[in-house]
Order: structure tokens, then C-alpha cells, then sequence
């Protein structure tokens, strides 16, 4: 298993509605339209994983959970790797409930879209400032 944490800020704008996506980024939200956005101003990168993350990830059949974290409410959304996964973008980072590759993807077939967090969550990481921990888990099968 590799685990890997960091961090992110929340956000007023926050609004986590999307059915079919989550995202992180290490960019400022703007506006209100990307309702997928759970994370902002986020210390890492999709293109800065460990090569040895970005290689377990990169083999179909791996699970992926990605913990969100913030003043003491967590929740967990779950996936799976793909060898089609190219891990480029610098700055996002995308759960997709759907088999849907592009190079801001981290996981395929995720368990849960932004729209599905706990609310009372979404209520913490809804405030500007707010402090988000993040933690990438990965088991590869053998």
C-alpha cells in the first residue's frame, strides 16, 4: 500500500453538487460554476505524485481511496486505477464515477461524486480558509 497526505484550503464559492465528479485543484475557485471542486489551493498536484504512486496507479485493478478531512468530519471515496491513466495535470485532480480518462483523472469508478459527500463536510470545507487534509491511499494487486 502507498499513502500519501497534503493539503488544501476551502472555499465559499464550494457548492459539491456534481453527480458524476470530484475535484481538487491547486488553483483559487472563481466562481460558483465548478460545483465539482471539494478543494482549492491545493499543495500538490496530479503530475507531482510519487512516481511509485503514479506507477500503482497506472495498473488496472488497483483501489484508490482518497480521505477528505476537515475540522474533525472525514469522508472517504473510493475507485480503482487504470492503465490508461496518464497523471498529467499540474493542477487538478478528478474522481470519476465513470471509466472517463483525461490527463487531470486520478481514479475511475469512484464510489462517489461531490454531490454525495457528507453535507456536514461540504458545510466545513464551504468556508474560505478552511483547512483541508487530504490523504491518497493505493493498493496495487500483486
Amino acid at each position: 500500500m502507498r499513502k500519501l497526505t497534503f493539503y488544501a484550503e476551502g472555499d465559499r464559492k464550494i457548492s459539491a453538487r456534481h453527480p458524476t465528479t470530484l475535484e481538487i485543484t491547486k488553483d483559487e475557485v472563481k466562481t460558483r460554476k465548478g460545483d465539482c471542486i471539494v478543494a482549492t489551493r491545493a499543495t500538490l498536484g496530479l503530475s507531482e505524485l510519487p512516481q511509485e504512486m503514479k506507477e500503482a496507479l497506472r495498473r488496472d485493478g488497483t483501489e484508490v481511496a482518497l480521505w477528505i478531512e476537515s475540522d474533525g468530519i472525514c469522508d472517504v471515496v473510493r475507485g480503482r486505477g487504470s492503465a490508461r491513466l496518464t497523471l498529467e495535470s499540474e493542477s487538478e485532480m478528478v474522481a470519476r464515477k465513470s471509466g472517463y480518462v483525461c490527463g487531470r483523472t486520478l481514479m475511475v469508478y469512484s464510489d462517489k461524486s461531490a454531490s454525495e459527500l457528507r453535507r456536514d463536510l461540504v458545510e466545513r470545507i464551504a468556508r474560505d480558509g478552511a483547512k483541508i487534509r487530504l490523504t491518497i491511499e493505493v493498493e496495487a494487486p500483486d
